[in-house]
């Protein structure tokens, strides 16, 4: 059964899933949802006997129905193969009563390689399904690890050409590393002053400009997006929790049926909703827990009803995290709303004009599944360091924090249901904040605090007992490709420049 997706702002419009990838943003501004979340046609029991390249399979065909069996088993095995350092993609790993879902094998070691692997060769199926002349120019934002993984998988793509824009001073070092050394004729990255929240609404904002489109149209162009807000990202992720659950099942980890809580570290919203994908597709999940950072527009959203941008812009040692406007709520609270476009729009409204609403006491319960608790700045590196020292295992800042919240929703809850955190990126790639973090002493932390990136990437090695990534390795010496930096203002003009329409 074919299965179609619509705009959270309309009842208008209703596209296959292939024209929703090629879109990314419906022309209202709205982000599309499928029109009912599929149910698993294979019990959990039949899936645990399968790799993750079959379960993905599995998944994905419930969401992606006018694709072929060819053409969607042809995108996954050439998203998730030797670009992976794991042969599981995905290992589960156990440390002081809690399950660790490592979503960074992949190639820019971190989460986002889970569905930026397969987003272009869905995005390249879709545009020759729809017969697709132009040329798709990928647009996004990043607050740091989007940007490499979209890029990687972009780079040298027939056909597309990919623009990122990042916060000039709000990604770590080796993040902006990454990005800037990214080869690819087709590849373009612009630091912005300004931060992740600025970037997102430039992007939206060239998205939605009616006279740009005609002029790129012209000139053989037209956008899509590589965000979280793109169903081609969102679907991808639903499979890596529908794979871990049936993983325990096959370890004996779990009986059939019971239920684990989900923990997610969480700024655009995009993971944690493919985890309610994954619930109500039939996945055994009792809590949602949200974690965030000091930017917790989140935490006190679920905590009151009301989310409420009109805050301190908070930049802390999680920069994937630094977001107060999660474009993924959305699709949340239209859901939620009883799929009602015309008031999920209202709400959206109130956002973009206000900076804030209140959703109904209805809603609010609709959302009972949901925890949403934070961690700061001292708790997130006092998490890494007690994690290291009882279990020695080693911790992101991102996975801190939600290692932290579950440890926050124990003591409130006294649930002591099996649960799985998802560890969304290496060590590696915020080694200054997580070397400082293990650091016991003042003199050890003067040493760390001397040395370059490069060198504490070599500390974190030895300490932890982990090889180097090759992801790490491979930019220590990269030469810097891109250099363009401009003011938030100036979006417009340098995509227009690089695209050679200006």
């Amino acid at each position: 059964m074919d299965l179609f997706y619509r705009s959270t702002r309309s009842k208008g419009e209703v596209v296959r899933a292939s024209q929703a990838i090629l879109k990314g943003l419906a022309e209202d501004g709205g982000l599309y949802v499928p029109e009912s979340v599929p149910i698993l046609d294979k019990s959990l029991e039949e899936l645990s006997k399968m790799n993750y390249q079959e379960t993905a399979y599995e998944v994905m065909k419930l969401f992606f129905t006018d694709f072929t069996e060819e053409e969607l088993k042809d995108c996954i095995q050439k998203a998730y193969d030797s670009k992976f350092d794991s042969e599981e993609i995905v290992p589960l790993v156990e440390a002081d009563g809690a399950c660790y879902l490592e979503l960074f094998h992949g190639a820019t070691i971190a989460f986002k390689d889970m569905a930026l692997s397969i987003l272009p060769h869905l995005m390249i199926t879709s545009a020759r399904k729809n017969s697709v002349s132009n040329e798709i120019v990928i647009l996004t934002a990043t607050s740091g690890d989007t940007g490499k993984a979209a890029l990687a998988g972009f780079a040298d793509v027939k056909g597309t050409k990919i623009i990122v824009f990042y916060p000039k001073n709000g990604v770590s070092p080796i993040q902006e590393k990454q990005m800037v050394t990214q080869k690819g004729e087709n590849t373009f990255v612009v630091g912005i002053t300004g931060n992740f929240d600025d970037a997102q609404t430039g992007v939206k904002q060239l998205f939605g400009d009616k006279e740009l489109a005609k002029t790129m149209d012209a000139a053989g162009f037209q956008f899509s997006s590589a965000n979280s807000i793109n169903i081609g990202r969102l679907v991808p992720q639903v499979v890596y929790y529908v794979y871990a659950y049936a993983q325990l099942l096959k370890n004996g980890k779990l009986e059939k049926g019971e239920k684990i809580n989900v923990v997610v570290p969480t700024g655009n919203f995009g993971n944690i909703l493919a985890a309610y994908f994954a619930k109500n597709m039939g996945v055994p999940i009792a809590k949602l827990i949200c974690a965030s950072n000091e930017n917790k527009v989140l935490y006190d959203f679920f905590e009151t009803g009301i989310y409420d941008k009109n805050r301190e812009f908070v930049l802390t040692s999680s920069p994937s995290m630094d977001i107060l406007i999660s474009s993924n709520l959305e699709r949340l609270i239209y859901l939620t709303a009883g799929c009602d476009a015309e008031k999920n729009a209202a709400f959206m409204n109130a956002l973009s004009k206000e900076g804030k609403y209140k959703i109904t006491p209805d809603m609010k319960a609709n959302m009972k599944d949901f925890y949403g608790n934070y961690a700061t700045e001292q708790e997130t590196a006092e998490t890494i360091q007690a994690l290291y020292e009882k279990a020695g295992y080693v911790l992101d800042t991102h996975t801190a924090v939600a290692s932290t919240v579950y440890r926050k929703y124990k003591e409130d809850t006294n649930d002591s249901t099996k649960t799985i955190i998802a560890s969304t990126a290496s060590p590696f790639k915020f080694t200054r904040s997580v070397m400082n973090a293990l650091t016991a002493n003042a003199l050890t932390a003067t040493k760390y605090n001397e040395m370059g990136d490069f060198e504490l990437v070599d500390e974190l090695s030895k300490m932890a007992k982990i090889a180097v990534p090759k992801a790490i390795e491979e930019i220590r010496t990269a030469p810097v490709l891109h250099q363009t930096v401009c003011e938030k203002e100036e979006m417009k003009t340098v995509v227009m420049k690089f695209l050679g329409i200006a």
